[in-house]
């Protein structure tokens, strides 16, 4: 890291997570450091967008799931805002499934919240540093897909789904209804209604019943079996 005038350089972090809890802990860590403060906060997207832009943070980390919004949402809003601007996923959904979508989306790391603190702070370092961050897990995936079509590497049914049509998906799972999906994700309800049919096809289940079943339990079976919202 830089110096500037003789002086350690502290490098902005921005934290985005609906847990005033997981904010308060990882604002604790990351002062603590020489080089790094975290420079704002927020529990939701709509209310991280404006802050972000004004304030320039040097990295943004975000989780997944949000108040009332979508942290894919946020990281393609980020992303269009500035391209330059580092952001870290923090999240507990599982690395296989999330991380490949949320590089294309602009993320520039993925790290989950099971990990050792201390990678929270490598990570945070190396994406300002403009480097990616990922586990070696996923490093190696990318590295095998690279060389083989897409199709073959399907490891779960659920990554033929498109990036909105998991984030539907997921949302039917934690109990959400359609209209209630179309407002959180600004959509209209009969956008919603056709994710829903393509999921439906994808995934081979016949009804609404069946998607809202398998919906359920991967939710369940994603969390350690909790029910509700996750982190």
């Amino acid at each position: 890291m830089s110096q500037r005038h003789g002086a350690l350089k502290k490098y902005r972090v921005f934290l985005v997570d609906d847990h005033p809890i997981v904010r308060l802990g990882l604002a604790q860590l990351i002062n603590r450091e020489p080089d790094l403060m975290v420079c704002g906060e927020s529990e939701d997207g709509s209310t991280a967008l404006g802050p972000i832009g004004a304030i320039k943070p040097d990295a943004v980390v975000v989780d997944l799931t949000l108040k009332q919004s979508s942290g894919f949402s946020l990281i393609r809003d980020l992303n269009a805002l500035d391209r330059k601007l580092p952001i870290l996923v923090l999240t507990v959904h599982e690395e296989s499934l999330y991380a490949e979508r949320c590089l294309r989306a602009g993320a520039k790391g993925y790290l989950m919240k099971e990990e050792a603190m201390e990678n929270v702070l490598v990570a945070i370092r190396r994406v300002i540093a403009g480097q990616m961050y990922l586990s070696q897990k996923i490093q190696s995936k990318l590295l095998r897909s690279s060389g083989k079509r897409r199709d073959s590497m399907l490891a779960s049914p659920l990554e033929k789904l498109s990036d909105r049509e998991l984030e539907i998906f997921r949302l039917l799972g934690q109990g959400l209804g359609t209209k209630q999906i179309a407002k959180l994700l600004h959509l209209s309800v009969s956008t919603v209604e056709s994710h829903r049919a393509r999921i439906k096809e994808k995934l081979d289940l016949t009804n609404a019943v069946e998607l809202l079943r398998h919906a359920v339990k991967w939710v369940e079976i994603e969390h350690g079996g909790a029910s509700g919202t996750p982190d």
